[in-house]
C-alpha cells in the first residue's frame, strides 16, 4: 500500500467573487483569511464580530495532484479525510465524488475510476453553514431549540457541526469550514483493511480478544489473516468478497500486565498487529495499541440513593478532573504539542479524568493515545450538547452513521470509561417556552436520538462499556432532570454561580458524582494583553466585556468579589482577586464532596481549558497558562490532602484518602492570628483506609482561642518519609472582615540553568493567597497562590516561556511582585 499525502498548500476561492488565496490544509478557511490579510486577528479586540460573515458564504478549496504510473495503476484509489467541516460537495476532474453533511463522519471514496496518471484536480465546495441551518429551520414542522449566546449563529443544533463554533458562553462564533486532521490517498492492490476492532473477556488469568477485521476487496478471493498480541498469535483464511466484509479473529494472551489509571499503577499497552495477505503475495497490515483492563459502573441502589463509582480491575476509583473543551477555536491551531501540554497539566494536578463535553468535537486519535499512555481517563460526551434536537428520519440517520463511525474508532482505547448520550439536553427541555409548552413532543423526540439512536449503538457495537443517556442524569431509564439532585447519578451543581450563593452552598448538598460545577474568574495580565490594548484594560471596557460571555459574568465576579474582599485597589488587583475567589470555590466543593466518599466518588469541575482568551470558569488560561486554580488543584486533588471547612457554626477539620491503600501519619490542627503567633494547636495519629475520609476535629468557633475575623487555620498532614506536610488553610470568616499585616516579603533568587531560577522567599506576617508575578510577556511560577507563615521558607522556580530570552537572577528580581491578600488593597 501507498500513500499520497494530500497536506499543503491548497487554493481557498470565495465563491461569491471567485478571489483566490492560498489555504494550508489541514486547516481552516479564517485562519487562511488571517494569514492572507483579509481579516483580522479575531482573538484581539473585537475583530471577532468583523469574522461573522464566513460562515454565511460558500466557499472552494481546490488542488492539483500528480499520480505516477504506479499509483494510478493500483486498484483501489481511496480518498480519505478525516474531517470535513461541514457541508461540502467533492468533485475530481469535474465529476461528482460524494457529499459530507457531518463533520464527525469521515469521507472516504473510491476515485481509481476517475483518477488518471498525470494531474489531477480536486474540488471541495464548503457550503454555508449558517445558510444551511437556516434552511433547515424553516422546513421544520415545529420549533427545536437551542440555547443562545451574546454573539452566536442560529439552529446549530440542526447541523452536524461542533456546537461550540456557533458560540458559546466562553467562547467566540466562528463559523469556519475546512479540512482537518488527516487528508490522503491510499493506494493498494490486494486486501485492504479498512478498520479492526476488538473486544476482550477475561477468564482467570486468560484474556479473549476477539479481533473484528473489516476488509475491502476489489475483487473476490483467499485471504490469510494472522494477528499478534503479547507473545501470542491467531490465525484464519477467509474467502473474501468483493467489496466490504468482516472477520473476526481470536486471540488467547496470558496474565498480560493490566493498564490502570494515573495514580493507581502502571499504563502497560501492548500492540496489536493484523496483517492480511493473498496468494499473490500481497499483503497489508494494521497495528493498534491495546490495555488489558476490566471496566463496570456502579450505578445501584442503595440507602442513600443510587451510587455512581467506576470499578476499573475490581477497584473503584474517584474520579478527580476537570472538563474538556476544544482547545483552540480556529482549528488550524489545533495541534498535538498544546494537547499534550494541557493534558500533561492536569496530571501534574493529580487529576485522573477528563471529561470530553458534548458541545465541541471527538478529539484527536493522538488525544486518545496519549490518554492511553498517561493513564488518564476519559468521560466521552457524544458531540450533543444544550439544546433540543429533531427526531426527522434524515437527522437520525445522519447522527447514526456519525456515532457508528466514532464508537468504531474509539472502542479499543483502555482511557474511555463511559460513553455519555449528551450534555445537559435531558433538562433543556424544561429551558425553551416551546418545550415547556409541549414536554413530550420534545421528550419523545429527545428519546428517539438519545436512546433509540445512540444508546442502542453503544450497546450493540461497545457493549464492554458503560452507557450514560445524559449528564447530568439519574441513571438509565430515567427520564428526570438530575441537575441539582445529589442523591443518585452525576449532578451538575450551579447554584453557586448562576444563582450567586456563597460558596457554602457547596456544603448543602453531597452528590454521588459532580460532573459540572464551577465559578468563573478573569484571565492575567499575560492574557488580558493578548485581546486588549492599555485603554481597554478595565473590566467593563468594552473589549473587556466581549471577552466575557457570559450575560452577567462580570457582575457574578465583582458581587461575589465584594461579599469576601474589601475593593480591591486597582486593575491588577482585581484580575487577582478574581482567580482567589475561584480558588476559593473550587476547593470549598472539592473538599467537602471528598469527605463525604465514597458516598461522592468523582468531582469534574468546569473547565480545564480555553478555546481564546477571555473570562471564564477554567483553570488554564488559553495558552496553558496556570490560574491559581490549577495551583490549588495540585494541592486538593493529591491522594491524601487535608481539609478545612466551616458548617454548622463548626470548624470540621480532616484528611481523605481516595487512594488504592491505607495511609497512616499525623494531621496537626493550628489556629494562627494574623501576626503569626499559634493561638492553638493540636496533633494526633491518624489513620485512613482506600477511599475514605476522616472528621479530626469538629470544633465549635465559639469556642476557639479567638474571634473568627481574629484568625485562621491551617491543617497539615505528614506521612511516614514525607518532606514537607500537605497543608489546607481557611479563614473562618470572609476575608474582607480581617486585618491582615503587611508580610513584607524577602525573596532571594538563584540561577539553576536553563533559564530556570530558584526563589527562597520569607515573611515576617503571614501572606495570604502569595502570587509571585512578573510583568507580560513572562513564564510561570511552580507555585503560586499559596501561604507562607513567617519562620518558613519556601522555594518555588521560575519557568521561562520556550523561546523566552533567559533572565538574570537580578533581572527577574526588579521586576517581580509578591501579590498577597493584604497587597490587593492597600
Amino acid at each position: 500500500m501507498a500513500t499520497l499525502d494530500l497536506s499543503g498548500i491548497w487554493k481557498l476561492i470565495r465563491i461569491a467573487d471567485g478571489s483566490v488565496r492560498p489555504c494550508p490544509l489541514p486547516g481552516d478557511i479564517a485562519s487562511a483569511l488571517i494569514a492572507s490579510g483579509e481579516l483580522s486577528e479575531p482573538y484581539r479586540g473585537m475583530a471577532e464580530l468583523d469574522a461573522q460573515w464566513i460562515g454565511r458564504e460558500d466557499w472552494l478549496l481546490e488542488r492539483d495532484f500528480e499520480l505516477s504510473a504506479e499509483l494510478a495503476g493500483a486498484e483501489r484509489l481511496v480518498l480519505e479525510l478525516d474531517m470535513i467541516d461541514t457541508l461540502a460537495d467533492l468533485r475530481l476532474n469535474g465529476q461528482d465524488i460524494g457529499a459530507s453533511a457531518n463533520m464527525f463522519i469521515p469521507f472516504s471514496a473510491d476515485i481509481a475510476a476517475l483518477a488518471k496518471e498525470g494531474i489531477n484536480t480536486l474540488s471541495i465546495t464548503i457550503r454555508s453553514p449558517e445558510k444551511a441551518a437556516l434552511a433547515a429551520a424553516a422546513l421544520l414542522p415545529y420549533p427545536v431549540p437551542a440555547s443562545t449566546y451574546p454573539v452566536c449563529s442560529p439552529h446549530r443544533n440542526l447541523i452536524r457541526k461542533a456546537q461550540c463554533m456557533a458560540g458559546w458562553d466562553w467562547g467566540p462564533c466562528l463559523m469556519t469550514g475546512g479540512l482537518y486532521d488527516g487528508l490522503r490517498i491510499q493506494a493498494t492492490s490486494g486486501p485492504r483493511i479498512t478498520r479492526v476492532h476488538t473486544s476482550m473477556r477475561n477468564k482467570g488469568d486468560e484474556w479473549l480478544v476477539s479481533c473484528a477485521i473489516e476488509l475491502n476487496m476489489a475483487t473476490a478471493q483467499r485471504v490469510n489473516l494472522v494477528a499478534k498480541l503479547a507473545g501470542a498469535q491467531g490465525g484464519l483464511s477467509v474467502d473474501a468478497p468483493a467489496g466490504s466484509s468482516s472477520h473476526t479473529l481470536d486471540i488467547s494472551v496470558h496474565k498480560p500486565e493490566l493498564w490502570w489509571p494515573a495514580g493507581h499503577g502502571g499504563q502497560r499497552l501492548y500492540e496489536l498487529n493484523v496483517e492480511a495477505s493473498d496468494g499473490k503475495g500481497r499483503s497489508t497490515s494494521l497495528a493498534k495499541r491495546l490495555g488489558f483492563r476490566s471496566l463496570r459502573l456502579i450505578n445501584e441502589a442503595d440507602e442513600q440513593g443510587r451510587s455512581m463509582a467506576f470499578e476499573i480491575n475490581g477497584r473503584r476509583i474517584f474520579l478527580k478532573g476537570a472538563n474538556w473543551i476544544p482547545q483552540d477555536a480556529l482549528p488550524s491551531r489545533w495541534n498535538d504539542s498544546v494537547e499534550k501540554s494541557l493534558i500533561d497539566a492536569a496530571l501534574e494536578a493529580y487529576m485522573n479524568c477528563l471529561r470530553v463535553w458534548g458541545g465541541g468535537r471527538y478529539e484527536s486519535d493522538s488525544f486518545y493515545d496519549y490518554c492511553d499512555a498517561k493513564g488518564m481517563l476519559v468521560w466521552q460526551d457524544f458531540m450533543f450538547s444544550c439544546a433540543t434536537y429533531p427526531a426527522l428520519p434524515e437527522f437520525l440517520k445522519n447522527v447514526e452513521r456519525e456515532a457508528e463511525s466514532q464508537i468504531l474508532r474509539l472502542k479499543d482505547h483502555p482511557s474511555i470509561i463511559l460513553w455519555c448520550g449528551n450534555n445537559e439536553d435531558l433538562g433543556a427541555i424544561g429551558w425553551f417556552d416551546e418545550s415547556r409548552a409541549q414536554p413530550s413532543r420534545y421528550l419523545v423526540d429527545y428519546d428517539r436520538l438519545n436512546e433509540g439512536v445512540l444508546g442502542r449503538l453503544v450497546r450493540s457495537l461497545d457493549p464492554d462499556r458503560p452507557w450514560w443517556p445524559s449528564s447530568p442524569s439519574a441513571g438509565p431509564g430515567d427520564y428526570s432532570d438530575n441537575w441539582h439532585a445529589d442523591n443518585a447519578g452525576d449532578m451538575h451543581y450551579w447554584s453557586v454561580w448562576h444563582e450567586g450563593k456563597s460558596f457554602s452552598a457547596y456544603l448543602d448538598v453531597r452528590p454521588r458524582l459532580c460532573s459540572e460545577f464551577g465559578f468563573q474568574s478573569l484571565p492575567s495580565s499575560h492574557s488580558v494583553a493578548v485581546f486588549a490594548e492599555p485603554s481597554q484594560r478595565n473590566v467593563t471596557s468594552p473589549v473587556f466585556e466581549h471577552h466575557q460571555r457570559h450575560p452577567r459574568g462580570n457582575e457574578l465576579i465583582m458581587t461575589t468579589m465584594l461579599r469576601y474582599f474589601r475593593m480591591p485597589k486597582g486593575f491588577e488587583e482585581t484580575l487577582y482577586l478574581s482567580q482567589v475567589q475561584q480558588a476559593m470555590a473550587i476547593r470549598t466543593a472539592v473538599d467537602y464532596w471528598r469527605s463525604t466518599m465514597p458516598r461522592c466518588m468523582g468531582t469534574l469541575y468546569w473547565q480545564l481549558n480555553d478555546v481564546w482568551p477571555c473570562a471564564s470558569w477554567s483553570s488554564l488560561e488559553y495558552g496553558g497558562r496556570w490560574k491559581l486554580l490549577h495551583h490549588d488543584a495540585k494541592r486538593f486533588y493529591e491522594s491524601v490532602a487535608p481539609y478545612l471547612y466551616v458548617k454548622d457554626g463548626a470548624l470540621h477539620a480532616g484528611a481523605s484518602n481516595d487512594g488504592s491503600t491505607m495511609w497512616q501519619g499525623s494531621i496537626r490542627l493550628r489556629i494562627i492570628d494574623f501576626a503569626g503567633s499559634t493561638l492553638m494547636e493540636e496533633a494526633k495519629e491518624l489513620e485512613l483506609g482506600q477511599l475514605s475520609a476522616q472528621v479530626a476535629w469538629a470544633l465549635p468557633l465559639a469556642r476557639l482561642a479567638a474571634l473568627p475575623q481574629d484568625c485562621f487555620a491551617v491543617a497539615e498532614l505528614r506521612g511516614p518519609g514525607a518532606e514537607q506536610p500537605s497543608r489546607a488553610w481557611l479563614f473562618l470568616t470572609e476575608p474582607k472582615r480581617c486585618e491582615p499585616r503587611d508580610p513584607t516579603i524577602r525573596v532571594e533568587a538563584k540561577a539553576l540553568g536553563g533559564g530556570r531560577i530558584a526563589l527562597s522567599l520569607r515573611c515576617e506576617a503571614p501572606a495570604f493567597w502569595l502570587t509571585p508575578q512578573l510583568p507580560a510577556p513572562a513564564g510561570g511560577f511552580s507555585d503560586e497562590g499559596f501561604l507562607l507563615l513567617p519562620g518558613e521558607t519556601k522555594t518555588i522556580e521560575y519557568r521561562p516561556l520556550k523561546g523566552e530570552e533567559a533572565l538574570s537572577p537580578e533581572a527577574l528580581l526588579s521586576g517581580l511582585r509578591c501579590m498577597n491578600l493584604w497587597d490587593s488593597y492597600n
